[in-house]
């Protein structure tokens, strides 16, 4: 089996876009500093230029986090690889993710952070998913809504391949 990119979302409008994000966090958080909680490894470009765009103070951490089961599917068991290196109590923290589907490892990692004494815990995701969506995850800001295909590119992979591609692509297997 071989598979195809065909491109979903262009570079130029990914770079809008988070351009848009990074203003409207930056007015949000106005006043005050903002702690990125990047969620390794597909958000990781995503996060990168997010934080370029952001004017108010960022401090930056990851996590690794992982769902295990078949290659597209999350199984909702969700494990901890890599845990913050730094305390999140007492501070504003906008968890940024690359995309969004079942919602069930965010649920998860979103309990397991406000039990960890954040000031304020947010959600920022560039992809959104909702008609996948089985767990109740409410996206703070979301860079697109795309439909139930299977997408590659910034930072997002098909089998550790295509995550550096600058656009966004859906994989076609033939």
């Amino acid at each position: 089996m071989s598979e195809r990119i065909r491109e979903l979302i262009s570079e130029a409008d990914v770079a809008a876009k988070i351009a848009e994000l990074g203003a409207q966090i930056s007015k949000d958080y106005e006043g005050e500093s903002v702690f990125l909680l990047c969620i390794l490894k597909g958000g990781v470009f995503f996060t990168t230029e997010l934080a370029k765009r952001i004017t108010v103070p960022v401090s930056l951490d990851f996590m690794s986090v992982y769902s295990y089961g078949a290659q597209t599917e999350s199984s909702g068991i969700v494990r901890i690889i890599k845990d913050l290196d730094t305390s999140i109590e007492g501070k504003n923290v906008l968890v940024v993710e690359d995309i969004i589907d079942t919602g069930r490892t965010l649920a998860y990692l979103l309990e397991n952070l406000k039990a960890r004494g954040p000031k304020s815990l947010k959600l920022c995701a560039l992809l959104d998913k909702p008609d996948r969506r089985v767990s109740n995850v409410s996206v703070d800001y979301t860079g697109f809504c795309i439909p139930d295909e299977f997408v590659v590119g910034y930072g997002m992979d098909y089998d550790q391949n295509y995550r550096n591609l600058p656009y966004i692509g859906v994989v076609e297997f033939s």
